[in-house]
């Protein structure tokens, strides 16, 4: 798995590899067939002070590609709810594909008694 920074107006410190390196382990718990993410970190020239720091990750994994971003006063919590956006979209895409598998067996179905 290749993690790639782009940063503008910022400077990408180890602190900041580090924060984004867990936040990639995370969702690579729920779907481990991540091949490339793509991080980019900005720090906006806006005239209002709140939500300056934007983070963008996009993830191209097997067949599917996920993107999130988010603004945040602090860099750490635009990656954190950029990767939090990231998760949910895998879990939903994870759902779908194995509730298509399986097909309409319900287990609180009171008619699809076993045994």
């Amino acid at each position: 798995m290749n993690i790639i920074i782009h940063s503008h107006h910022v400077e990408v410190t180890p602190a900041i590899k580090l924060h984004l390196e867990e936040k990639i382990k995370v969702i690579k718990k729920h779907f481990e067939k991540i091949i490339q993410v793509n991080a980019s970190l900005t720090v906006d020239k806006a005239h209002e002070k709140e939500l300056r720091q934007k983070a963008e990750l996009s993830i191209h994994a097997m067949g599917k590609d996920f993107f999130a971003q988010a603004h945040d006063v602090d860099l750490y919590q635009a990656i954190d709810q950029a990767a939090i956006k990231l998760d949910k979209q895998i879990l939903k895409i994870k759902e779908k594909t194995k509730n298509h598998h399986f097909g309409d067996i319900n287990p609180l179905n009171s008619d699809a008694t076993l045994g």
